[in-house]
């Protein structure tokens, strides 16, 4: 048969008609299917998976995948999200270092149940399901019995199909990835000034709606180009009121920070303890512990201006609702720097890896700046950004919007309804600029 009439049969046939076809004409159609069979991708267990009751005892995450699993109660969701619906076939990869187990896995729609053995990593077949819709799913794992002292040690899940090209899920752990991507991705607004302002003063109002006062969160007010401002939630018991400074000097150890690179405490306000930070970088550090409240609004004002010929001053304030007054959280001088206040913004994270399969949400309203010659100035457009973990696509439970007369920030909890990065948000204004009396300030 002639080339171009083998090309005139095949044309408009299926992918399955056409190895029928080529199995007819001679050719080894195992060997046509191998060709055309879809990758392989692996989802690494530490990166994208979550410990749904959090325990520390019977299992844990680490970067090697699933260890120490002791618990038959302890049980694992591992996310990815699709772009578009398709066949997806799945496996799992894991070890057992003694006895035989039995495990249980949950996916879209099934649950399968695969007898596991053996101290050398396998790759064992779960199911092939389809895909019906866009978004995140996830695969549940649970142990059923085992007669040795752990269920297994489970490194991935290995997924092949028609749409595995367009899966997001946390890929390697170049850069800590690991780490970041079960943090969650952090998502922020960067206000618009007018050019050529010099802005003394920033002033912004902060809601967490309730229930979404969530343990590990960040709910950034206040933020400039040499540091940040505002409220977290630290644990079941403990909040705070979070003022730093970066120091110009980089590094992630506060303690090889030269004298003259230091960040200074100038002044802090009753019951604020101070400090230095390290690990994102280094600098001053004060907080005040304080049991703010989900669903009331709280003000920050941040004050910074160039002082001398060599440094720059920072001062943060927190208006208390119960006791109807500014209170001055810390004053810094950061030497190497002649500025005002720059690169205005707000932002969300999570800095709990293991509350990064929770979603939390932070409403911003009414900001505004004074001018060094002493003018208010409405703020209502801030540009969308997000963070690495955002920008690679490892994670895209990140949103942003205006909410009413707010601008709004949400992440985590895997919801499907993402919002494209880069985005101009523009929010009504309000024209009622803050009544404070400057001069009455604590100092």
């Amino acid at each position: 048969m002639k080339k171009h009439s083998i090309s005139r049969k095949l044309l408009g046939m299926s992918v399955g008609a056409i190895i029928i076809a080529i199995a007819g004409m001679g050719f080894n159609p195992t060997i046509v299917k191998k060709i055309i069979e879809p990758p392989t991708i692996e989802v690494p267990i530490a990166g994208n998976t979550w410990k749904t009751n959090n325990e520390p005892l019977g299992g844990a995450i680490t970067d090697n995948g699933i260890v120490n699993w002791t618990d038959q109660h302890a049980e694992f969701k591992t996310y990815i999200r699709s772009a578009k619906p398709g066949r997806l076939e799945v496996w799992l990869k894991l070890s057992v270092p003694q006895g035989k187990s039995q495990i249980e896995i949950s996916g879209p729609g099934r649950s399968v149940k695969i007898n596991v053995e053996g101290n050398s990593v396998k790759a064992y077949k779960v199911g092939t399901g389809l895909i019906r819709d866009t978004g995140y799913i996830n695969f549940k794992i649970k142990g059923l019995s085992r007669t040795g002292s752990k269920f297994a040690d489970v490194s991935s899940f290995q997924i092949r199909g028609t749409n595995v090209d367009d899966v997001t899920f946390v890929r390697n752990n170049e850069g800590n990835f690991y780490h970041w991507g079960r943090r969650g991705p952090s998502v922020h607004l960067n206000y618009v000034l007018p050019e050529d302002l010099q802005a003394e003063w920033f002033y912004n109002e902060v809601k967490v709606p309730v229930r979404n006062d969530v343990i590990g969160s960040y709910f950034m007010a206040n933020g400039f180009g040499e540091g940040y401002f505002g409220m977290q939630v630290n644990s079941a018991s403990e909040r705070r009121i979070l003022f730093s400074v970066w120091s110009p000097f980089t590094t992630d150890d506060p303690t090889k920070i030269p004298d003259n690179q230091k960040i200074q405490l100038l002044a802090k306000g009753d019951n604020v303890h101070a400090g230095e930070f390290g690990n994102e970088g280094s600098g001053g550090q004060s907080y005040l512990k304080y049991n703010w409240k989900a669903g009331f609004t709280y003000k920050f004002l941040l004050h910074g201006r160039p002082e001398g010929d060599n440094h720059s001053i920072y001062s943060a304030y927190f208006y208390d609702p119960e006791k109807q007054s500014w209170r001055l959280i810390a004053s810094f001088s950061r030497p190497d720097t002649r500025t005002y206040l720059k690169r205005l913004h707000s932002f969300l994270e999570n800095f709990v890896p293991n509350q990064g399969n929770v979603e939390r949400q932070v409403e911003f309203t009414n900001q505004w700046v004074r001018s060094s010659s002493g003018h208010w100035i409405e703020l209502n457009k801030a540009k969308f950004t997000g963070d690495n973990t955002a920008k690679k696509k490892f994670r895209m439970d990140y949103g942003g919007g205006i909410h009413q007369n707010s601008f709004y920030l949400r992440n985590g909890g895997f919801f499907n309804d993402y919002t494209g990065l880069n985005q101009i948000f523009v929010r009504p204004l309000n024209g009622q600029a803050p009544e404070i009396n400057l001069n009455d300030l604590p100092k």
